[in-house]
């Protein structure tokens, strides 16, 4: 069998197999009870080609659990920037545009501070790239919110609502507009028809791009 790939075996009453390659690219084979090892390693076999890139994407997106010390890497705004603990430090958290700078007295509160932070940019960057992009569209908005979604990255009322979450601001500029175009389009468009998309693509002609990634990273978004 092919033990170097493969993490775990579970045998259970079920009728078929199953791969899967959880987050950290580990591979679980979850078999039925009389299930011969012969068919496990044949199931592998065959499936070999989808596996390599189902782990090798994984281990590109896999991101361990945040521990909030010195060198650790935090995404903004598509880039990863270094964090370095300060003992003693008066202010909380701060970016300097090269590294955060978190106070070692607040450690115990690094992610609600992150968090925070992280939600103040958003909303900043958010206003002001809806702001431009409505002016180019005469869309017309009641208001913007920033909220903890994790896996909502915008939506859109019939109020004319406009809602974002903070983890927004951790992916590429490209991206940020990508979501903000979808959902004001949808103030004029409520679909995903093909009217709908072209018109995001008359203002962003490489959406698809912004998509893609947002795809492929989403697992990095978090805290």
């Amino acid at each position: 069998m092919e033990q170097s790939i493969i993490s775990q075996v579970i045998r259970t009453k079920r009728r078929t197999l199953v791969l899967q390659i959880m987050p950290d690219a580990s591979l679980i084979i979850r078999a039925p009870a009389r299930a011969s090892e012969g068919t496990i390693r044949q199931a592998v076999q065959n499936k070999m080609s989808w596996i390599l890139k189902k782990q090798r994407t994984a281990r590109e997106t896999f991101r361990p659990p945040v521990k909030f010390v010195d060198g650790e890497e935090f995404l903004y705004l598509g880039e990863r920037r270094k964090l370095l603990v300060v003992p003693g430090a008066s202010v909380p958290l701060v970016f300097n545009e090269k590294e955060f700078l978190l106070s070692g007295t607040h450690l115990p509160e690094a992610r609600r501070l992150f968090e925070e932070w992280y939600k103040e940019k958003a909303f900043e960057i958010i206003r002001d790239r809806i702001k431009q992009y409505a002016e180019r569209t005469g869309l017309e908005y009641t208001k913007i919110s920033v909220t903890s979604a994790r896996k909502r990255w915008g939506s859109c009322s019939l109020k004319g609502r406009l809602n974002f979450t903070w983890r927004l601001v951790m992916t590429p500029l490209a991206v940020v507009d990508y979501v903000i175009v979808h959902e004001l389009v949808h103030l004029d468009e409520h679909n995903h028809s093909s009217r709908f998309w072209q018109k995001v693509r008359i203002l962003l002609p490489n959406y698809l791009q912004a998509k893609r990634w947002l795809k492929n990273n989403h697992l990095l978004l978090n805290l």
